[in-house]
């Protein structure tokens, strides 16, 4: 999929001031939903891009990005949310061999008493699309951090990325995009297909066994994503069929091991080649939302909520169609509605929005968050929940390339 290459215009428009052609503003009396959108000053430098939000078990939100160098090569680093503003930025590791990409990037996470995962990409010398992924854990609050390892052992000049971290009890559940049968071809250009594999690591940085293929067939080049719901972990990924559907599918850790792959919803979307862009996933107790992009005769951005912990997801709820992009991200509130953000194309460019979803299909009207950009160097927006705010993270593609971030208050 080409996507259009479009100038960046950056901005924060109030909820309260939007007259968006998808919905009406709300009635005089009725309550917004959303506050209003405030940028806050964030702690990345010049060309900080890519970030990623993650909130852990004990409400810990950390905001991590990648950084470059003056002297080259790349940061990861990342920042804690203080209830109203970022912390003090921390790095976790650097390097000048590492695979930097709009779409798969990488992580830091929090588990429970300061214990911290992170993961980065590092390419292997002169092949453009082989790369490892290496991964650390602090056991301190990110003060210091293992040696770093590297979660597969195939040992094959192959792709290996798009990497979901999951804090797991004590320790930590890892699941990425494996190409070890590809031969190195990028997006079924020859070899094997790419795979879902996973595997734990401990809280000292230590591998739990050799790890677990959970789909033999998946989309080369989508990000994956997990949640943590009242029975296990349950992950989320493009499945890709021998047929090219490359539709949504689901799989559950359960006692007995990995539940087989099942589609969330039959979209029956024939894709030739990787869209690049992957699905969203949240759960509370024993209900889970997931949200994604698809276009099986017009782009269309969905949501599916199940309530029985993945087993099964209702019909989706469509949450817009036309000219969407996609790069989705959804949370699930306490009171059962989902909100789910997305890019929308517009005349300026493009827009991250946000809008609330009841299982019923009830929506409340639609966010502009910011104004942003389709370009491939915007990345992917992100969405968490901080207590009775949403926090939004982003990449403002014009130059040089900026990390931005904004709150509003939930209602």
């Amino acid at each position: 999929m080409q996507i259009p290459q479009l100038r960046s215009t950056q901005g924060i428009i109030s909820a309260g001031l939007l007259v968006l052609a998808a919905a009406c503003t709300p009635a005089d009396g009725e309550r917004p939903w959303l506050g209003d959108v405030r940028e806050v000053t964030g702690p990345g430098g010049p060309g900080s891009r890519y970030p990623h939000l993650a909130a852990g078990p004990d409400d810990t939100l950390l905001m991590s990005w990648l950084q470059p160098r003056a002297g080259g090569g790349h940061e990861l680093r990342y920042a804690t949310w203080q209830d109203t503003d970022w912390g003090e930025s921390s790095m976790v590791a650097t390097g000048t061999d590492w695979f930097v990409n709009w779409a798969d990037f990488p992580s830091v996470v929090a588990g429970a008493e300061g214990l911290r995962i992170a993961h980065w990409l590092q390419q292997r010398p002169e092949h453009v699309y082989s790369y490892d992924i290496r991964m650390a854990v602090s056991r301190d609050a990110g003060r210091t951090w293992s040696a770093p390892l590297t979660p597969h052992d195939d040992g094959t000049p192959t792709e290996h990325g798009f990497v979901t971290l999951l804090p797991h009890g004590p320790d930590f559940l890892a699941v990425w995009l494996d190409g070890r049968h590809t031969a190195g071809g990028h997006d079924h250009g020859g070899g094997g297909a790419m795979t879902l594999q996973s595997t734990e690591v401990d809280s000292g940085g230590r591998l739990r066994g050799t790890g677990t293929e959970l789909d033999a067939r998946v989309c080369d080049c989508c990000q994956t994503d997990a949640a943590m719901s009242a029975e296990g972990p349950v992950v989320v990924y493009r499945d890709r069929s021998p047929k090219e559907i490359r539709d949504v599918a689901v799989v559950r850790m359960t006692p007995s091991g990995w539940s087989e792959p099942r589609p969330v919803h039959a979209d029956g979307w024939h894709m030739p080649a990787c869209p690049v862009n992957g699905p969203a996933i949240d759960a509370r107790g024993s209900e889970v939302v997931v949200a994604w992009f698809t276009a099986p005769d017009r782009p269309r951005v969905r949501l599916a909520f199940s309530s029985d912990a993945g087993r099964s997801f209702a019909a989706p709820i469509e949450v817009a169609a036309g000219r969407v992009a996609g790069r989705v991200d959804v949370v699930l509130l306490e009171d059962g509605r989902a909100v789910v953000s997305w890019l929308d194309e517009s005349a300026v460019g493009a827009e991250i929005r946000v809008q609330p979803f009841t299982r019923a299909g009830d929506a409340g009207p639609p966010v502009t968050v910011a104004r942003s950009s389709a370009a491939r160097s915007s990345g992917f927006p992100q969405m968490a929940r901080a207590g009775n705010r949403l926090l939004f993270a982003w990449t403002d593609a014009a130059e040089p390339l900026q990390l931005r971030s904004a709150v509003a208050e939930l209602r």
